[in-house]
């Protein structure tokens, strides 16, 4: 249940929540759990042996989040099994994303166009902030996949935003290169990552809350970096 809420985009207390709550069901009520953005440790109780997931890998699926709460409300309602839980679960974690890539791409192409009329950017610019904003995420999802290293994909996405950007403007295609830039980048931009950082510094998570924190400033730094390296060159 952590491990599914971790890697899907949840915060790092309602993880540790869910997980003391589901214990608490079956009568274990000295369950103790620490969870940081890569990590995950459990107990049953204070003297018993601690187990530890890595969580390597985190992508913003707030569907297998909602379905896993599903469950711990089953769980905690004693409407369900411990084996019929674990069945479910793991059945929500080795299922695909529920948007096929096309429909993603379709939907950061759009969202970039109606990003640029969101920060009063005429619809001229509508068209150029699309094909910049589908080329840079198309980019993103390839580069993830060759370098395996995000920040370098996102760097590389958004040269090829920026570039895309003022390459249409020079040939007169577009009003404002700068709003077309802004509403472009929009779908690389980390806005559930920072949402969470702040959330679990509220919460008390310093730890998570500055690991998240550290992680959207160089996602921002990398996309700003490759913006700003065609505005030089332009």
């Amino acid at each position: 249940m952590g491990k599914i809420m971790q890697q899907n985009g949840a915060e790092t207390y309602r993880v540790e929540d869910t997980m003391t709550r589901i214990a608490q069901s079956f009568g274990r009520d000295e369950s103790q759990s620490y969870v940081t953005p890569t990590g995950i440790m459990f107990t049953i109780s204070p003297g018993a042996h601690a187990k530890l997931v890595r969580v390597s890998a985190r992508e913003t699926n707030l569907e297998k989040v909602n379905l896993a709460n599903n469950v711990s409300r089953k769980i905690a309602s004693g409407e369900m099994s411990t084996q019929v839980a674990y069945k479910e679960l793991r059945k929500i974690e080795t299922s695909p994303t529920d948007y096929s890539m096309r429909m993603q791409i379709i939907a950061a192409t759009l969202a970039s166009g109606f990003f640029t009329i969101m920060f009063q950017g005429s619809w001229y610019d509508f068209l150029p902030a699309c094909l910049a904003g589908g080329l840079g995420f198309i980019a993103l999802i390839n580069f993830i996949r060759l370098f395996e290293i995000k920040f370098v994909a996102e760097f590389v996405a958004s040269l090829l935003i920026g570039f895309t950007a003022f390459s249409l403007f020079s040939f007169g295609i577009g009003k404002e290169v700068d709003k077309i830039v802004v509403g472009s980048i929009m779908p690389l931009v980390p806005g559930l990552l920072i949402t969470n950082a702040v959330r679990d510094l509220m919460a008390g998570h310093l730890i998570s809350g500055l690991a998240k924190g550290a992680e959207a400033f160089l996602t921002a730094f990398a996309i700003g970096a490759g913006i700003a390296v065609m505005f030089a060159l332009f």
